[in-house]
């Protein structure tokens, strides 16, 4: 039997809105589908960023998928929150955007109409 669990891990010193993790996981990835979070700081991210994908620069989220069933996503709410304004957006808004963002990367989607009409529906389905 299978141990099956979504572990959040906030690695920076502020405060973070609450946010339904587990239902847009459940929605998008199952129940069955293991997952690690870690929000983190802006120098973080740029180390994680530089060193698996070899890009320069904060990301505001990040996406790895470990096993058929299992995956981590990365956050940085600092980065969130500069693009969230950008957007005209609140944070805890963009955060749970970027959150359903990653959780379509681990399902294997790529940006497109596709993922863009994915994300609309995964919103509605969890009324965020």
């Amino acid at each position: 039997m299978n141990f099956v669990r979504t572990a959040v891990a906030n690695l920076t010193k502020k405060r973070l809105p609450r946010l339904p993790l587990q239902a847009a996981k459940d929605a998008v990835l199952g129940k069955d589908y293991s997952l690690s979070v870690a929000f983190v700081d802006s120098r973080r991210s740029r180390l994680i960023n530089k060193s698996y994908r070899g890009k320069e620069g904060t990301a505001d989220v990040l996406a790895f998928p470990l096993a058929e069933s299992e995956g981590e996503i990365i956050l940085c709410p600092r980065a969130a929150e500069v693009r969230a304004s950008l957007f005209g957006l609140p944070l805890k808004k963009y955060l749970h955007y970027l959150f359903i963002h990653a959780l379509l990367h681990l399902k294997g989607y790529t940006h497109g109409s596709k993922m863009i009409s994915a994300e609309r529906v995964i919103r509605k389905k969890i009324n965020f």
